[in-house]
């Protein structure tokens, strides 16, 4: 989980698809529509890459169980115009055998952000 935030934070859209299986399944947020497959999802992380200036990826708190892995995170988000960005909320992952993310649900919502 430390390598997946800080991929997040380098904001590496390359780096981040690498982390995920072929044929992963993202969610995020959930109950969005799913993005399928490596390039659906680097897809996803570069436009959220490119919709922000800077990027922290926080992971507060792991609970790892079997093949599962649940985060509680903070992501602060630097925007144009010196604004910032903060979206608390859970991502629960399923790993393969060889550390690579096969699917990822985020869970928050319009009450999780706020702004400063």
């Amino acid at each position: 989980m430390a390598n997946y935030a800080a991929t997040v934070t380098a904001r590496d859209a390359d780096a981040y698809a690498a982390l995920f299986t072929e044929d992963a399944v993202q969610v995020d947020p959930y109950p969005t529509p799913p993005n399928v497959g490596r390039a659906a999802i680097r897809e996803f992380i570069q436009r959220s890459f490119d919709g922000c200036e800077t990027m922290l990826f926080e992971v507060e708190t792991v609970h790892p169980v079997a093949d599962k892995a649940a985060i509680s995170f903070h992501i602060t988000l630097g925007l144009a115009g010196d604004a910032t960005m903060h979206i608390r909320g859970v991502e629960v992952f399923t790993l393969t055998d060889d550390g690579l993310i096969s699917a990822v649900d985020a869970y928050w919502g319009d009450e999780d952000v706020t702004f400063d």
